[in-house]
């Protein structure tokens, strides 16, 4: 793609790479690890398909435990890894690098809680912002962010790329809608930023991670308030 320069990849880490695959099937077991060059070919790019490129490998965990694991490891070895979401970002915000593992969160797609008399839910990452307003549309509540992909996107993908849509002329964008967020760190510890209410006290690290990109940590829970 003209104009646009990613990183060099690591060598060492491309030389490595059936230790890793097979090291990330021990913390991910069973179907979590692709890395067969056909079945990666899904993840070589996000919305932004002018740019594509394989993964050194895909990692789908299924637990904070498993994701935990993984950025740790690769902390320790300085591998890099890129989170992702649905892919249907336009920014390039999950581009894959040859050198990156690519870690999917797509089967965080379960809601936890719906809290009708405090007006919020709390979602997995891997949970699309339609699926929100349709758990919760029968007592006539809405999730107010609306962009364009939202019967696709996940509400961990809004929340890295701070998403909006036309609702966000009257309630904002995906940062005034997240109450709280549970993240893993890339030393693999395990944070909450925010809580069941707006404006906690204190510096804004929640507003710091929405929109990051994926860059700050990898979001395992997110707390949103829904409107009525």
């Amino acid at each position: 793609m003209s104009g646009l320069a990613m990183p060099k990849p690591d060598a060492e880490t491309l030389r490595r790479r059936a230790e890793i695959v097979a090291d990330m099937r021990i913390i991910v077991p069973g179907e979590g690890v692709v890395d067969a060059a056909n079945e990666m070919r899904a993840f070589e790019s996000d919305g932004l398909t002018a740019y594509r490129q394989l993964p050194l490998v895909v990692v789908l965990p299924e637990t904070v435990a498993q994701v935990s694991r993984v950025l740790k490891y690769c902390n320790e070895r300085n591998i890099r890894v890129v989170p992702r979401g649905s892919g249907t970002s336009l920014s390039g915000g999950a581009l894959p690098l040859e050198d990156a593992v690519l870690l999917v969160m797509s089967r965080f797609n379960r809601i936890l809680t719906i809290d009708y008399p405090n007006r919020l839910v709390v979602a997995q990452p891997g949970v699309t912002n339609l699926g929100i307003t349709t758990a919760v549309e029968q007592e006539g509540f809405y999730y107010a962010p609306d962009p364009s992909s939202q019967i696709a996107c996940s509400i961990g993908g809004n929340v890295a790329e701070n998403s909006g849509g036309v609702h966000c002329l009257k309630y904002g964008l995906t940062a005034n809608n997240v109450l709280g967020i549970e993240m893993v760190l890339m030393n693999g510890e395990v944070v909450r930023l925010g809580g069941s209410h707006l404006d906690q006290e204190g510096y804004d690290l929640l507003g710091v991670m929405t929109g990051s990109e994926g860059l700050l940590g990898v979001v395992t829970e997110v707390t949103v308030r829904i409107l009525k």
